[in-house]
């Protein structure tokens, strides 16, 4: 490995398979109490209601079922970074696709989260974590993708508790992996020694060009916590909010991220 060059992170996979499940059953719990009034509530993401969201979790979940049914593709095209900024592409496509998957989906959500729980449970228990899907994003291999669904579901958690009104546990091991990923991609994104960004307890990161520090305090720290973070990297709020609400503190001539941000843009 060239000298300076950081290994990427590594994710068990049994770990991210178990927090994809419990993340997932958290809201499954959740959504079995929504009533007709909540379900046909407005959200924050267009013209969806909260039900088109909630179809929308599931979908993002049993997609990993979806592309093990396929046959497995030959070469990887997409590495776990990648994808976080590969992802806006689509956004118009799918905002107009989960409204029409929503009129067709069950009537009773919990039977739809209930076969997704076990279709998935079922492949994942016979899959080898190497294996590649082609998902639409690109070809990566089923471990990458399932950490990418950790992103999906805490951001889309977090966009449900906002939206009805809920208090959806997030799974720690789910905010991990997504505060994680979200860090790594925004260094890749801006890469860089100049700016240290902390996100305790799960993430420290170097970005942003210039000068590199090798020790003691450095000059430039942005520090926020998991959630603001994941919220900023995906847009769901800005840069000067989250200063003036001081759930980002950020010190130093390098330590404004405003124009870097977000990563899934």
């Amino acid at each position: 490995m060239p000298q300076g060059k950081k290994r990427p992170r590594t994710y068990d996979p049994k770990k991210i398979q178990a927090a994809v499940l419990a993340q997932f059953s958290a809201v499954r719990e959740a959504v079995r109490d929504l009533t007709p009034e909540q379900l046909a509530g407005s959200t924050y993401l267009g013209d969806w209601t909260v039900r088109d969201l909630v179809v929308h979790i599931d979908m993002g979940v049993r997609a990993v079922v979806r592309h093990l049914d396929d046959t497995a593709p030959a070469e990887v095209e997409l590495t776990l970074l990648e994808w976080p900024l590969r992802t806006a592409r689509f956004a118009d496509d799918l905002a107009r696709f989960v409204p029409e998957l929503a009129e067709r989906a069950p009537e009773d959500l919990d039977e739809l989260f209930a076969g997704t729980t076990a279709a998935l449970t079922e492949r994942l228990a016979a899959a080898d974590p190497h294996r590649l899907l082609a998902t639409r994003v690109g070809v990566m291999n089923l471990n990458d993708f399932m950490v990418t669904r950790t992103i999906e579901l805490i951001v889309h958690t977090d966009d449900l508790n906002r939206a009805a009104g809920l208090d959806i546990p997030l799974d720690r091991q789910t905010l991990a992996a997504c505060t994680r990923v979200l860090a790594d991609a925004f260094a890749a994104k801006a890469p860089g020694g100049a700016t240290e960004l902390r996100i305790p307890p799960y993430a420290v990161v170097q970005c942003v060009e210039g000068p590199r520090h090798t020790r003691g305090t450095p000059p430039n720290v942005v520090e926020t916590d998991p959630l603001t973070w994941v919220r900023l990297a995906t847009g769901r709020t800005d840069w000067a909010t989250a200063r003036d609400e001081a759930k980002v503190h950020a010190s130093g001539e390098r330590a404004d991220l405003a124009g870097l941000l977000p990563v899934m843009s």
